[in-house]
């Protein structure tokens, strides 16, 4: 990526920042061509279009992987054991951290190597220079302001474009991961700023697939288009940088993770000067003995360790369709606290049945006709049949399944002609010869169209707005969930240019005074999992939220029959409007009429409310106002707010972000390229699509319906508390270790080579391994789990059992010294066999095995233990394993070990005693923690506001029952607000 000085502003910009300037008609002015000159001197400044992942060589690597933190603390901890003779033990560890390295290396490079390849892109394209010739170029030598010439069979686009001239049917699922192809528009010549965002209908992005190009040539076919954007200034290229740079999480688990890592350090320092004390009376190799407790207390295995749940709840997801491309993320589902839902295609099913056809007639409306077949010729009937923007490959029809619907139901045939497209049946033809297609800004898409014989031109207008004599009629069937398109037309005379016909100021002037035609009634069923899914999440108090760009009552109506708004809930409008030349900004609460979907109420019963009993509802124009005129009534808003309608991308964004200021956990669910950005937003962004992975969000679903989203919460959360197990299980390993380490240094020995091994590797890797693979729970519980692990159930826990087990260790210490003194001659591992190792060997084992136990928690969030069959079985070998080092005579892999042969029985059995007691009071202390011994602490503290602004908020409209204002005009107040993003 290149930076540039820019002199005014005083400091080094990206490249790209030479093109922010543009307009369209500065894009317009550009389809001569450069010529060679300008092209040479703008690939100085902007370099080669090539999106270039960087792939290191194996020796490249393998010094940044050895340079890791992780891997020089192991290279010193090898050293140190070597040093010390515990050659079986640093062995061992050289290995399996060979083996760690290779993988490691092995997957880097290959997850380089891929990106790679997704990334380069380098085709042959045709590019137009200012002397009026074509050249075939290679994309690698393309750069902004490039005119390019695409074949009408398309191509894979290498680079973001404007499309000036002819249409585009475009597949954009590897951005978007949405499946269905959109129609490119060309872009007006007019004075505004270029913007790839607000002009996406008019933008070609780089790696999208070209799929068919007609009406830009000079003989029908192909289109041209204007390099805007190369190598990573694309929007690909940028995609590619966040893969390859992604944000920081800021999750609390992950730093207060590297904080407990910190404390452990204390810790081990505080080990390291008792150790220098008591080994500098011994006059033995002071150095090795000191610097080996920090290998003990600090255990390098504990960021794979933690990584373990993650892995398994990732696997799990991917058997169940859903697909990660985060897996940090996926703990962070864990603590989601609301999900926005997109409805078309989301909560309701893809495609929409046409109910029927009403027309104008006068003053007023005919009946419904259930089908528009029956429709004699007419304004109505072409409009229904033109009004689109399909386009036909292969004699097959493509585009929004909706207009698919409409054109099927009219009985007429789409068939390709030059550069028009031609509707047949019995009537006559009707040719599209301009195409203006829906914009989020305007709300409505339309079309100019000529009948046989070149008649005059007529522009149909869809999705225009009702005139208000029939208001009644619209908000009676949006009320009732029924999608209403309105139709309308306008004469065009034949001296009208129709090259000037441009989506802009003047498209605006000349779709002014339109004659209204009628309505298009279209049903969308609710998908039968939406209701389930959402009385499921409501129940575990999650916030669902539904976030779409239909009409509000439609949305309104849906969000009944989902089950977000209840039968006796009421829902309150929200009206806000910015200031006019003659009147100030304002704000309005007002009453719906209470039409909300009739519901089972043997479905609903369970369901509870949101603690309110009233529901706000707003629309995208009444949203933008009140972020920019009522910041300060936005947050209490979003605390009631269920359903926002009629909401661009960019307030799908907005409405995310303002959600996360609250300190909300936000999740995103939607299946099109509309959703993207909020996809990106959210914490937890799931895309309802075909695809195994998708760059649009973290995770993408392959089921077509919101059943996967408690499905991802679930394992969020079995993964966060896995984790948390994981993590306390290898603190208290380290611990115990610790303590046994220090009360042998003590008494002048140690554990031996061996027997570190086989607590490592045989004991703790095994039971950490297979402990993480407990699956979740089949219910979703209505309190999230904790996300802290500073938190004082979590250190309370560690203190409590590391203390316990210090005191058992020490009493054991003590108990047999009586009875067996050591040798004073000898120190160290040299010192071995002796009792004093073996009992502290013993015990140390036994609470290994005790604490995978104690700290392996289940409901509410995982199934029991019992369900995890390895885990089980291994429990059973280990403990197998440990009672016949203990209790059986001595065999030859005792003798390895380094064991003390203890021929006194009563002695072993008490051994294995005072391993029951301690299970039993550790257990009894994890389970004391759990029911909320600590609460009575907190009671003692007072209750505190919580720290999330949200749950303060939700309070404070609990005590305010009067808020809402109904029908009481609001105004800004007098301080100058400029905007909230």
């Amino acid at each position: 990526m290149r930076y540039i000085w820019i002199a005014r502003k005083g400091a080094f910009c990206k490249a790209s920042i030479l093109n922010e300037g543009w307009t369209c008609a500065d894009l317009h002015g550009r389809q001569q061509g450069l010529s060679k000159a300008d092209q040479s001197t703008r690939k100085q400044i902007f370099g080669a279009n090539i999106i270039d992942v960087p792939v290191k060589s194996y020796l490249q690597l393998l010094f940044e992987e050895v340079l890791n933190p992780f891997y020089i603390f192991q290279v010193f901890s090898i050293i140190l054991w070597m040093s010390d003779r515990y050659y079986y033990y640093a062995a061992c560890i050289l290995i399996i951290s060979l083996i760690s390295i290779g993988v490691s290396l092995y997957e880097i490079r290959k997850q380089s190597t891929t990106l790679r390849s997704m990334a380069r892109l380098i085709v042959n394209v045709t590019v137009r220079r200012d002397t009026g010739e074509e050249e075939c170029v290679s994309s690698e030598e393309l750069v902004p302001g490039d005119c390019i010439v695409i074949p009408a069979e398309g191509l894979l686009l290498p680079c973001d474009a404007a499309l000036l001239a002819g249409e585009c049917m475009v597949n954009e699922s590897m951005l978007t991961g949405e499946s269905i192809p959109e129609m490119k528009t060309p872009l007006s010549v007019s004075t505004a700023a270029y913007s790839p965002e607000s002009q996406r209908r008019h933008t070609l992005f780089c790696g999208t697939q070209l799929i068919q190009a007609k009406g830009g040539g000079s003989a029908g076919n192909g289109a041209i288009a204007v390099v805007t954007c190369t190598g990573f200034f694309t929007a690909k290229g940028d995609l590619i940088s966040s893969i390859l740079y992604p944000q920081p999480l800021d999750f609390r688990f992950y730093k207060d993770a590297m904080k407990f890592l910190l404390f452990l350090g204390l810790v081990a320092l505080v080990g390291t000067i008792y150790s220098i004390v008591i080994i500098s009376k011994s006059n033995v190799k002071l150095v090795i003995r000191s610097l080996d407790i920090v290998t003990i207390i600090v255990p390098p295995a504990l960021p794979a360790a933690i990584t373990t749940a993650t892995i398994y709840a990732q696997n799990r997801l991917k058997r169940h369709g859903v697909f990660c491309i985060s897996p940090p993320r996926i703990n962070i589902c864990g603590k989601t606290s609301l999900f926005c839902f997109d409805k078309t295609g989301t909560l309701t099913e893809e495609g929409l049945d046409v109910w029927g056809v009403m027309v104008v007639s006068g003053a007023v409306f005919s009946e419904l006709v259930p089908d528009p077949l029956i429709f004699p010729p007419g304004l109505m009937l072409s409009a229904l049949a033109s009004c689109h923007s399909l386009a036909l490959l292969g004699g097959q029809a493509l585009g929004d399944p909706l207009e698919l619907k409409m054109i099927e139901s009219t009985g007429w045939v789409m068939a390709g002609f030059s550069q028009c497209f031609m509707f047949l049946k019995r009537y006559q033809p009707v040719a599209i010869i301009r195409r203006f297609p829906f914009s989020s800004s305007l709300q409505r898409m339309s079309v100019v169209t000529v009948g046989p014989g070149g008649a005059s031109p007529d522009l149909t207008l869809k999705t225009c707005p009702v005139p208000s004599h029939f208001s009644p009629i619209l908000r009676e069937y949006t009320s009732q969930g029924f999608r209403v398109l309105g139709f309308a037309y306008k004469h065009l005379t034949k001296e009208t240019d129709l090259s000037t016909v441009e989506r802009s100021a003047v498209l605006v002037e000349v779709e002014k005074d339109m004659n209204f035609l009628g309505l298009l009634v279209m049903k969308n069923q609710v998908k039968p999992e939406s209701a389930e899914v959402i009385r499921t999440l409501k129940l575990a108090q999650l916030r669902p939220v539904m976030v779409t760009g239909d009409n509000i009552l439609t949305a309104v109506n849906v969000a009944g029959a989902c089950g977000m708004v209840l039968s006796h809930e009421k829902v309150i409008f929200v009206h806000a409007s910015p200031p006019t030349a003659s009147s100030m900004a304002s704000l309005q609460f007002h009453q719906g009429d209470g039409a909300v979907a009739t519901i089972n109420t043997q479905e609903t019963i369970d369901i509870p409310s949101n603690g309110a009993g009233y529901h706000l509802a707003i629309n995208g124009m009444s949203f933008a106002a009140l972020c920019d005129h009522f910041p300060e009534y936005l947050p209490k808003i979003l605390m009631r707010g269920t359903v926002y309608a009629r909401m661009t991308p960019e307030q799908k964004t907005q409405l995310v972000k303002a959600l996360q200021k609250l300190n909300y956990r936000v999740g995103m669910c939607g299946d099109g390229a509309n959703d993207c950005g909020a996809l990106r937003a959210a914490d937890v962004g799931v895309s309802l699509s075909e695809a195994e992975a998708s760059v649009a969000s973290p995770f993408t679903s392959k089921s077509n319906n919101i059943s996967c989203v408690p499905l991802l919460i679930k394992e969020g959360r079995c993964s966060l508390v896995t984790s948390f197990s994981l993590f306390k299980y290898m603190a208290l390993y380290s611990l115990i270790q610790f303590a046994s380490v220090l009360i042998l240094y003590t008494e002048k020995t140690n554990l031996g080579d061996l027997q570190f091994l086989f607590f490592d590797l045989v004991l703790v890797t095994v039971l950490a391994i297979v402990m993480g693979r407990g699956g979740p729970s089949d219910e979703l519980h209505p309190q999230r789990p904790a996300a802290s692990l500073l938190s004082l159930p979590v250190l309370s826990s560690l203190l409590l059992h590391t203390v316990l087990s210090i005191q058992l260790l020490f009493y054991n210490s003590v108990t047999v010294f009586r009875y067996v003194p050591l040798n004073s001659t000898v120190t160290g591992a040299a010192n071995l066999p002796n009792m004093e190792d073996t009992s502290i060997f013993a015990l140390s084992g036994f609470q290994y095995i005790i604490m995978s136990i104690v700290i392996t928690k289940g409901y509410p969030y995982k199934k029991p233990m019992y369900y995890n069959f390895l885990f089980v079985g291994a429990l059973l070998v280990v403990f197998a394993l440990m009672s016949w080092l203990v209790l059986f005579r001595h065999t030859i892999i005792h003798q390895l070990l380094q064991l003390y042969d203890i021929n006194d029985m009563n002695y072993k059995l008490l051994l294995v005693a005072v391993a029951a007691l301690n299970f039993f009071i550790c257990y009894m202390l994890e389970v004391l923690i759990d029911q909320g011994a600590l609460n009575c602490l907190r009671n003692l503290r007072g209750k505190r506001k919580s720290k999330k602004q949200y749950k303060r908020l939700d309070v404070q409209l609990a005590e305010t029952p009067s808020w809402p204002p109904l029908n009481q005009p609001l105004f800004p107040t007098q301080c100058s607000v400029i905007g909230v993003s």
